[in-house]
């Protein structure tokens, strides 16, 4: 496509680009410009955007340009604020952050978002990247004999693990995903591969946050090709990296893109505020 509104600059060769030339902060944004974001967002999979200074108002109006926003639940909401707001903060004693392994958000629900928009407010003055990786890419290099296979699964998503680590304050250790599995109060079906409803693309859709097994297999059973999976999807050119700044705002397409944010910057305060835009059940 040829943007006539904005400039578009990919910052990999497989997932991710930056946005020139547009002001989100504005509550007033052309809706051609907002249809060539819409664009770049389904064909880079995640947008970033650089020196914008968004308040509580325009974050929540820029993500409802692209849909209706998913509410959090009461214990996550900012008091005084937007339902819709989480706050994503580490203070310099923590020593877990929030998206500490690759994952697609809110998988474990029966309709995760279709996208998340998260605005960078203090940052440290290094570390604290988050890298994206292409699920797409990701299905397309498996082998024929993978995909039929894949292509009949159903994975169960579930909320233990995210559980398990937040009471316990560090990741389960490898191997012990019966443990955390236990923990689980929330569960979905999902199918392994999934067909985006815009692209019409099909993407590998299991994450190492969620994904607890697949439908009729024990966590046991399961877990010998989810671990190749979750390897598999997160190999290098699959990926971008991102470095934050104050002011800088990602926008990432949770249908066929999982992320991660790196723990690199112990001793250092970090605060970023997200919005969902509401998706539909995966097929």
């Amino acid at each position: 496509m040829s943007y006539k509104h904005i400039e578009v600059t990919p910052i990999s060769g497989m997932i991710g680009a930056e946005i020139h030339g547009v002001d989100i902060t504005q509550a007033a944004i052309a809706p051609d410009v907002i249809d060539e974001i819409r664009h770049a967002f389904l064909e880079n999979l995640v947008v970033f955007f650089r020196d914008q200074d968004l308040d509580d108002d325009a974050l929540v109006g820029f993500g409802r340009k692209f849909g209706e926003l998913a509410a959090l639940p009461p214990h996550r909401q900012v008091p005084g604020s937007y339902p819709e707001i989480l706050v994503v903060e580490k203070q310099p004693e923590d020593n877990m952050v929030f998206g500490w392994e690759w994952h697609s958000d809110t998988s474990h629900l029966e309709t995760p978002s279709l996208g998340s928009i998260l605005c960078a407010k203090i940052v440290p003055e290094c570390g604290g990247d988050t890298l994206f990786a292409n699920q797409y890419a990701a299905y397309d290099a498996l082998s024929d004999g993978m995909k039929r296979m894949l292509g009949d699964l159903t994975a169960i998503h579930a909320n233990g693990r995210i559980l398990r680590t937040l009471s316990e304050k560090e990741m389960p250790p490898p191997g012990t995903e019966s443990e955390s599995a236990v923990w689980s109060e929330m569960w979905m079906e999902h199918p392994v591969v999934r067909t985006h409803p815009e692209t019409r693309r099909k993407a590998l859709y299991v994450n190492e946050m969620h994904t607890e097994r697949f439908k009729d297999m024990s966590v046991e059973e399961s877990q010998p090709l989810l671990q190749f999976l979750y390897a598999h999807a997160a190999r290098p050119e699959f990926t971008c990296r991102f470095h934050w700044e104050a002011g800088s705002v990602a926008f990432w397409d949770n249908r066929c893109a999982t992320h991660l944010a790196l723990n690199d910057y112990a001793g250092h305060h970090r605060l970023m505020r997200r919005v969902q835009v509401k998706g539909d059940r995966p097929v």
